[in-house]
């Protein structure tokens, strides 16, 4: 029998909003198809988000950079075919909101009429805070994304824990607030102190999502392709891997393998 959550009741970000008011957690993965798209779904996550790692775990990329606004959408379009009750998040690739809010504001709209998102979501503080703004105005909601930023890869030089310093721990709350300021309804912390982190949940009124932020926030989130295993060179410490899939389907395709080349299948009751 399934153990799973299961509500009927759509999730919006009032939702979110609500969860956190009574200490509910939230749970989000990422997904990029319409069939994994469906299963998490049916599971009851309550936010999906197609996320920009889909450039590494989709395409091969060695960051998330390569990724374009067409493909995004492509995916984004695959996974709310198979929604019906999460909220559907969609990153904003490299390169579509930095330096120019009104290029910003474009391409979300492009996002939500082209793929039927729900959200949009934005990597960085200040820095993005008018095009978080601009696209806000439109009536499009944003989740912004603190910490470690995988599209500042090259700036940073390094995918270590971020804000282990003072300086940096205090612009990191602070770009919180002012996202939060900004009308962002929720925020991803990636890859800092988990002090610091629940300092952050504590010091704002919207949920804050966590990876490789310890347990003292509002909800987690991991990538599918690396908490079912799939990936299986990928084993960072906050990762828990709910499955093996990787020896899973390796073993099922050598035996596909082996009785395609041995004539076993398909048996005459596989045949018409």
């Amino acid at each position: 029998m399934s153990t799973h959550f299961k509500q009927e009741k759509r999730v919006t970000t009032h939702v979110l909003s609500e969860m956190k008011a009574r200490g509910e957690k939230i749970s989000m993965l990422t997904s990029y198809d319409f069939s994994m798209a469906k299963i998490v779904d049916e599971a009851g996550i309550d936010v999906i988000l197609v996320g920009d790692s889909a450039s590494n775990v989709m395409a091969g990329h060695e960051t998330t950079l390569p990724i374009t606004l067409d493909q995004m959408i492509y995916h984004a379009s695959s996974v709310i075919r198979a929604v019906k009750r999460a909220l559907v998040v969609v990153d904003m690739p490299f390169g579509s909101y930095q330096g120019n809010s009104k290029e910003a504001l474009s391409n979300a709209i492009r996002i939500m009429k082209e793929s039927g998102g729900h959200a949009v979501k934005l990597e960085g503080g200040r820095e993005v805070k008018e095009s978080i703004e601009r696209i806000i105005s439109a009536g499009i909601p944003v989740m912004g994304h603190l910490g470690l930023t995988p599209q500042s890869i090259y700036k940073f030089g390094t995918y270590t824990v971020r804000a282990k310093e003072e300086e940096e721990a205090q612009r990191l709350i602070e770009d919180a607030k002012t996202l939060e300021n900004a009308g962002c309804f929720a925020i991803v912390l990636e890859k800092i102190p988990a002090k610091l982190a629940k300092q952050v949940a504590e010091s704002v009124t919207i949920p804050i999502i966590g990876i490789g932020a310890g347990n003292g926030v509002d909800g987690q989130v991991l990538v599918i392709h690396d908490m079912l295993g799939i990936n299986n060179e990928f084993n960072p410490r906050f990762l828990r891997k709910y499955a093996n899939l990787y020896d899973v389907m390796i073993q099922a395709f050598d035996s596909y393998n082996i009785d395609v080349k041995s004539g076993d299948f398909p048996n005459e009751k596989e045949q018409y």
